[in-house]
């Protein structure tokens, strides 16, 4: 039983340490972060002005991955630049407060992110199985509250870690072994049991993620069902290729994240560095591909970055 005055504790700041073990190539990854932190913000950029900009895309599946950009940024640009800044000046400290803000939106990007694609599922599942009720059902309204809801359910999960973190006391373990601030990273400094942190932190949210990914399984079991249910070949490739881009973006963002959570669970005979490496390569990862998987697979959203970034220049090469 811990004392009462020491519930009162409160940490000023945490040090984040960086990748522990890997010091001499800090500035080496520095640079490889940031250049895919500068792609991902100029990839998910051109997407967001593309989309506001072209009202032939002012369509649900537009606004999804519009949602889905800003989700890609919200989460590197919460862990990156604090990242650069303690890879390049040494800057690790951060206060108690800043360590919970990030922590919170880290998380909390990565469940909004979650049910944004299983939104992206329904959309396709609408549009293969039920074509002729799409514009019913996905309304301008439909769109916005699926918008509100993945803000609102990220918000009920994540919102009690703070006060789950708050309510510990900290006797002096300020070094977090990491290149951010994460729920269990904090909780593990904390001198007391942790206990309702390690079963609130993996039970609640991976619950959550692992109903949006049968919830998503479910709807492409269904889409397929549907679309072998076609008798004409090329129709059936069409619609299978309206998902393809979805798909790739389901599995950049779903396997990396179950395949860390499961090496950090039972990975024990793996590197702490490579556990540190691989969960800031996550960060960076589905943010810089995801635009391009769309670029790339999506013929209307392709046409579009040419017409508006190289409409100008064709003019000019026409006179």
């Amino acid at each position: 039983m811990l004392p009462p005055n020491l519930t009162s504790l409160m940490p000023a700041t945490f040090i984040l340490a960086g990748i522990p073990g890997m010091e001499q190539f800090h500035l080496w990854l520095s640079v490889l972060f940031c250049s895919m932190y500068l792609a991902a913000l100029l990839g998910n950029g051109v997407l967001l002005f593309v989309i506001r900009m072209e009202r032939s895309l002012h369509q649900p599946m537009y606004l999804f991955l519009s949602m889905l950009a800003i989700a890609d940024l919200v989460l590197s640009t919460t862990t990156v630049p604090k990242m650069l800044a303690l890879f390049w000046f040494g800057a690790g400290e951060i206060s108690f407060s800043a360590c919970l803000t990030q922590m919170f939106f880290l998380h909390f990007s990565f469940s909004a992110e979650s049910v944004i694609l299983l939104a992206m599922a329904f959309d396709r599942f609408v549009a293969i199985c039920h074509p002729l009720r799409y514009a019913a059902v996905l309304t301008p309204s439909a769109v916005a509250k699926t918008g509100l809801v993945a803000l609102l359910r990220s918000f009920c999960i994540i919102f009690p870690c703070v006060f789950l973190l708050k309510r510990l006391p900290f006797c002096g373990h300020r070094v977090i072994p990491h290149t951010y601030c994460e729920h269990m990273g904090i909780a593990r400094l904390a001198c007391a049991d942790i206990s309702i942190n390690i079963l609130y932190g993996l039970a609640v949210p991976f619950a959550a993620v692992v109903l949006d990914v049968v919830l998503i399984t479910i709807s492409y079991v269904l889409i397929l069902v549907a679309i072998f249910r076609r008798p004409s070949r090329a129709a059936r490739h069409k619609a299978l290729s309206t998902c393809c881009s979805h798909v790739c973006v389901i599995f950049l963002f779903y396997v990396p994240a179950f395949f860390t959570v499961l090496t950090h669970r039972f990975g024990q005979n793996i590197p702490h560095h490579i556990h540190i490496l691989l969960a800031n390569l996550y960060m960076l990862f589905p943010p810089l591909l995801n635009p391009v998987v769309y670029a790339v697979r999506t013929r209307q959203i392709k046409e579009k970055v040419v017409k508006v970034f190289m409409g100008p220049w064709s003019c000019l090469l026409q006179e």
